[in-house]
């Protein structure tokens, strides 16, 4: 057995009498260690009991801990029309998406939705990032959604207009720049959309 593997068993502190159930993998304890060692002995043994009693998966003790901690999680920090940035990680849904901002409309225990350039997300607090910006700039960023969504809805937007909201999607500022807002205002007149800002 390699150290992880090991460590994570006398972590455990289970003995023969308490258990018989032992891991018999690496990914079985690799999730435990996220966990405090009086804690990880209690996710093992509700593994095990949702594995019917047998060896559970690496995924059943992944679920295990994940439901643990976010029962012991501070609250979602995020507020409705605050602007954050899109922490992909390891969401296969939000590929792609790294570094874009995004407007909070829900805030959940452990989730929030956003608005983002090409559509709404539900994402874990921990693949959002806040921007920090003023009240003022977050206002001027949900005109700028606003604006980009009315584009987006449009089934008939040419690929160029797309790349430019995607473009708009991605900025790093809380403003658009001379040239993009004529931009942007050009291709609103082409699709007639009206600003509502």
């Amino acid at each position: 057995m390699d150290n992880l593997l090991t460590n994570g068993l006398q972590n455990l502190e289970i003995s023969q009498n308490d258990l018989q159930i032992f891991p018999t993998n690496e990914r079985q304890v690799r999730p435990l260690v996220a966990l405090e060692p009086q804690v990880q002995r209690e996710a093992w043994q509700r593994a095990v009991e949702e594995a019917g009693g047998k060896v559970p998966s690496g995924r059943i003790v992944k679920d295990v801990v994940q439901r643990i901690m976010e029962r012991v999680k501070a609250p979602n920090p995020y507020r409705m029309g605050e602007v954050c940035q899109i922490l992909p990680k390891d969401n296969p849904e939000l590929r792609g998406k790294g570094g874009c901002w995004c407007i909070i409309t829900h805030v959940g225990d452990f989730s929030c939705t956003v608005a983002a350039w090409d559509g709404q997300y539900t994402v874990r607090i921990d693949h959002l990032k806040a921007l920090s910006y003023s009240d003022s700039e977050c206002q001027q960023m949900q005109l700028i959604s606003g604006r980009i969504r009315r584009l987006r809805e449009n089934e008939n937007l040419e690929k160029a207009a797309r790349a430019m909201l995607k473009y708009l999607g991605e900025l790093k500022r809380p403003y658009l720049t001379a040239v993009e807002e004529k931009l942007l205002g050009v291709i609103e007149r082409e699709y007639r959309i009206v600003d509502e800002g």
